[in-house]
């Protein structure tokens, strides 16, 4: 099943799941220590509600955005849009459009941030590759899109049993990032690229 149509049949929880995920992944991105969105995940887990948890990742950011210039810069505003349009209700309606969001984001964010993206697969190439064309995607886009329909399937599966893999995935996808990030930041180039 592509991403478009795993979003389009979740669940709320599957749903809240995803665009926490998406998010999750892009931490590095905003500055925020690893256990930030934790209390998110938690609140999933127990069925709660996570408005409270929600403030207070936002609190502990602040209400500016990213600093920097290109694609960095633009990639750290797309990850506190992410952060900025959380619902306070996670209402089935609210966090469909939310994760929806989300997903776009964070293909938009590995595009800008992937070496082998040089003027390669624009907005297009990555509604493509949600509707389930992968074959054009550079490493590093077709990564994520594996990891957010990794995460739907096992929130589908599973429910809430899913939600523990589920944090897995995204803990080693923030670690791809933090790492291209760093690599960006000191100007070094991945081999392949």
């Amino acid at each position: 099943m592509s991403l478009v149509e795993l979003i389009a049949q979740a669940d709320e929880r599957g749903l809240a799941a995803s665009g926490l995920a998406s998010l999750d992944r892009c931490l590095p991105l905003l500055g925020g220590d690893d256990e930030l969105l934790r209390p998110l995940w938690a609140s999933l887990a127990e069925g709660s509600d996570w408005g409270s948890g929600l403030e207070k990742a936002r609190d502990a950011l602040g209400s500016a955005g990213p600093d920097g210039d290109g694609e960095t810069g633009e990639a750290g505003r797309l990850a506190r849009r992410m952060l900025d349009a959380a619902p306070a209700e996670r209402t089935a309606d609210a966090v469909r459009v939310w994760a929806d969001a989300c997903s776009v984001a964070s293909l938009r964010i590995h595009r800008l941030l992937d070496p082998a993206a040089e003027g390669a697969c624009g907005d297009d190439g990555l509604d493509a590759g949600r509707a389930g064309e992968t074959d054009d995607l550079p490493p590093l886009v077709a990564a994520e899109l594996r990891r957010q329909v990794t995460v739907l399937e096992l929130l589908a599966g599973h429910g809430p049993q899913g939600l523990r893999r589920a944090l897995d995935i995204s803990v080693e996808g923030r670690r791809v990032l933090r790492a291209v990030v760093s690599r960006r930041a000191r100007g070094t180039v991945l081999p392949g690229s």
